[in-house]
């Protein structure tokens, strides 16, 4: 870990929060923050467990929880690709999960990437089928200004025992799973990432069951390689889109 990224995390876990707007976009309560830690202030996403809106098929205010947990398996399978996330019990408006933001273009995503930039959205695709992710939306998944540093964010909605993905990644449905992505998955199976002991890191965020499910669904990819098929028996893709 960088110096700089090792502060920016003291920062969002132990710094002070100011509110500096609000993204209205959305169905529950979201926040723009300024951190400030150790006379250094950095814009953080804020949302409160308690600004939730309830889901018929998932536990109330659980969803910061599941952000948090999100991060720690984009982690450990070492794609980077969620925003560093953690659990404030001190925010604002309470309990909640504060998420390092990120500086991109909004008017470039899913929908308007070029050819190139889609084909960089496989470990973004396995990603969503191993968390089980039931709202990924074309404008979840966006690029670093400055950059080409792939991000994806805003998953409250993963985790369920059931099957539930919901995505308009469906680009490289029958498509065999490159094998070094495969290899990285490989690790719910036989740990090469043994210190990082991720069942123990997810455990005050997800359910005994839930955590057995994600265990379940990576045995699963790795015995049939290759990325599934936009199913035509139920809703597939989020509302809205994008």
């Amino acid at each position: 870990m960088s110096p700089n990224q090792d502060s920016l995390q003291q920062a969002l876990q132990h710094g002070d929060l100011e509110l500096k707007g609000q993204f209205m976009l959305g169905s529950n309560y979201t926040f723009l923050v300024e951190v400030t830690h150790e006379e250094k202030k950095y814009p953080a996403v804020y949302k409160p467990s308690r600004g939730e809106q309830p889901l018929w098929d998932f536990p109330e205010q659980s969803l910061a929880q599941r952000e948090t947990a999100a991060y720690l398996v984009s982690e450990a399978l070492g794609f980077h690709i969620v925003p560093f996330t953690a659990l404030r019990a001190d925010g604002p408006y309470g309990a909640g999960s504060i998420q390092q933001f990120i500086e991109h273009d909004p008017g470039y995503h899913y929908f308007n990437f070029s050819d190139d930039d889609v084909q960089l959205l496989k470990p973004v695709a396995l990603f969503d089928l191993l968390v089980n992710n039931a709202d990924r939306k074309g404008g979840h998944v966006f690029f670093e200004n400055g950059t080409h540093k792939l991000f994806a964010i805003d998953h409250g909605v993963c985790f369920h025992e059931e099957e539930k993905l919901r995505t308009v990644l469906w680009d490289f449905g029958g498509q065999t799973i490159p094998d070094d992505l495969l290899a990285r998955l490989s690790s719910f199976i036989a740990p090469p990432f043994a210190d990082f002991d991720l069942p123990r890191q997810l455990e005050p965020y997800l359910s005994p069951d839930e955590i057995a499910a994600l265990i379940s669904r990576a045995d699963t990819i790795l015995k049939h390689r290759v990325f599934p098929l936009q199913p035509s028996d139920r809703r597939a893709v989020p509302w809205p889109p994008l």
